[in-house]
């Protein structure tokens, strides 16, 4: 059983404690600009980290990279220590790796266009109900046809290959109007100018990746360099939206464990809810309640608890309330209303605290050992282990090198055969498969089809370990190969042992499996098959559930 740990102090002494086996019950960390929501989700990401929990959050503001590097006592913090009576943290750094879904700052990050789904495309796309119609139209004719949709120009191609033969689908799928088909194309256009085209293609995520340890047994932090991206802010939800969604449908049940599987920052979580349908709320809840079984937990980070639905804030147990401002009359009703969201507290005025909290000073309500919210007790937050603010280029330079070796595969695009090459004849010239032959027959002939296997499979990876942490000012901690004889004992010797790993794949010494190619390839199979059930399970949990009603 994973020990409680301390993130906060009471002015009378006393340690406000988190539980790890609680973690999964989600949390919120709320406040307004400039109050602490930073160092608050830096401590809690040190400590899941340090008792091996992976974590992954998105920077916004780029100064959560100091993840990666050891903290260190300043003058400033002496004084703060000193004055509110807490001790200097044993400083560390945190094994970090990060991601960037434009390639610049870290290693890409994509997701095919089939796996996004119509649904959060077409939030993404900003369509109407009849325009969201189409687009999940013209998706199932893609499944029914077998033809993959792997990033926009695919998409692309099959909007315009859906318009052009709108008479030959009006009978078996409905009407298909030009006038929808033409905005959906004006919508892609523009997602794809603000370098949203970027996410979308192969090789995509493989959510086993964020799940890693390293060889001292503290959690991978993943680091989503977001300070771009949040120039996008519905390509930005959308990414997390599809990624919560691959988490909930990959990860298998664990029932509740001593500490979660992984933890899940969403950072500007208004930005996940801001003009969303009611459909969407709805299955965000439902994915936020369920997940936990997964061994997932969930913390949104926000100015205001206003800003997340109610059907998802009931969900959330763990609390942190930093300062609110309340200027204006608006900003009055909104610290009445995140107070009425704590538990009372008979010794402290909550609504009144809010407003007069300091940097630093939060309002906290975590979960006790029968998971039932603590009474709100006002604290100073802890400082965390690793160090305040970014660290340098040189320093995100060499973490990014020393991950190569196992995020690498990322980095290299896979643009294979897709519905953009099958579609204007661009094809490779090679004698059509089975599937590709009978992709016509419809969805009811899947069984005898053969679907098109991935052009190159990532190699199987091995378990990663990462060297110890150098003295600070530490640029990152560095995934090495396992060595010779560690490769003989998990797949035999020689040859033999290295085609077996490479086919069938391997059990690492933590116990977790690694694909082998055949895996790999019956995985893209699944993905490429041309029936629409299939698809839409495959799809994400967000787009098949919501879409299902749209795509009969």
């Amino acid at each position: 059983m994973s020990e409680p740990f301390a993130i906060a102090k009471t002015p009378s002494g006393t340690d406000v404690l988190f539980r790890p086996p609680l973690a999964n019950r989600h949390g919120l960390i709320t406040g307004a600009t400039g109050t602490g929501k930073t160092v608050t989700l830096q401590v809690l990401a040190d400590h899941f980290s340090s008792i091996g929990v992976p974590v992954f959050l998105a920077d916004v503001k780029g100064d959560l990279s100091g993840l990666a590097a050891a903290g260190a006592s300043t003058p400033k913090m002496k004084d703060r220590l000193q004055r509110i009576g807490i001790s200097e943290p044993a400083w560390a750094a945190n094994p970090v790796v990060f991601w960037d879904v434009f390639g610049k700052a870290g290693f890409p990050l994509r997701a095919t266009t089939s796996d996004v789904g119509p649904l959060l495309l077409g939030r993404l796309f900003n369509l109407n109900p009849t325009q969201q119609g189409v687009l999940a139209l013209v998706f199932k004719i893609a499944d029914d046809e077998g033809q993959l949709l792997l990033d926009l120009k695919d998409l692309r191609a099959m909007l315009q290959h859906v318009a052009d033969n709108a008479k030959e689908y009006r009978t078996g799928y409905g009407n298909v109007s030009a006038a929808s088909v033409g905005a959906i194309q004006r919508a892609l256009l523009e997602v794809e100018q603000q370098g949203g085209d970027k996410f979308f293609g192969e090789p995509m995520l493989n959510v086993d990746d964020l799940l890693q340890t390293n060889t001292q047994g503290r959690g991978v932090v993943h680091v989503l360099v977001a300070d771009e991206l949040i120039r996008s802010p519905k390509v930005y939800a959308t990414f997390l939206l599809w990624l919560l969604s691959e988490l909930y449908e990959q990860l298998p049940e664990v029932g509740d464990r001593d500490r979660p599987v992984l933890v899940f920052f969403f950072d500007e979580a208004h930005l996940l809810f801001d003009d969303a349908p009611d459909a969407l709320v709805e299955k965000i809840e439902q994915v936020v309640r369920l997940i936990r079984s997964k061994g997932v937990g969930i913390y949104f980070v926000t100015q205001n608890p206003t800003d997340v639905p109610e059907t998802v804030l009931g969900q959330l147990g763990n609390r942190v309330q930093h300062a609110l401002r309340a200027f204006t009359p608006r900003d009055q009703k909104a610290v009445k209303v995140a107070a009425e969201t704590l538990r009372p507290n008979p010794a402290v005025d909550t609504a009144r605290a809010i407003s007069e909290l300091a940097v630093g000073e939060a309002l906290v309500s975590l979960l006790d050992e029968r998971g039932s919210p603590t009474m709100t007790e006002r604290a100073w937050i802890y400082p965390p282990s690793s160090r305040i603010g970014p660290i340098t280029d040189d320093e995100r330079k060499a973490s990014h090198e020393g991950n190569r070796e196992f995020y690498g595969d990322y980095e290299q695009t896979i643009d294979r055969e897709s519905a953009y090459e099958r579609l204007t004849g661009r094809t490779s010239g090679r004698v059509p498969k089975a599937d590709e032959a009978g992709a016509s027959a419809g969805a009811g002939d899947t069984a005898s089809a053969l679907p098109e296997p991935p052009a190159a499979p990532r190699r199987t990876k091995a378990q990663p370990k990462i060297t110890p942490a150098p003295a600070s000012p530490q640029p990152s901690e560095r995934w090495t190969q396992p060595s010779a004889p560690a490769q003989a004992d998990a797949g035999g010797s020689g040859l033999a042992g290295a085609l077996s790993d490479f086919m069938f794949g391997r059990t690492g010494p933590r116990g977790g499996h690694y694909q082998g190619a055949i895996e790999t390839a019956a995985r893209s199979a699944a993905r490429s098959v041309g029936s629409g059930i299939g698809r839409a399970i495959l799809r994400g949990a967000l787009g098949s559930i919501m879409g299902s009603a749209r795509r009969r």
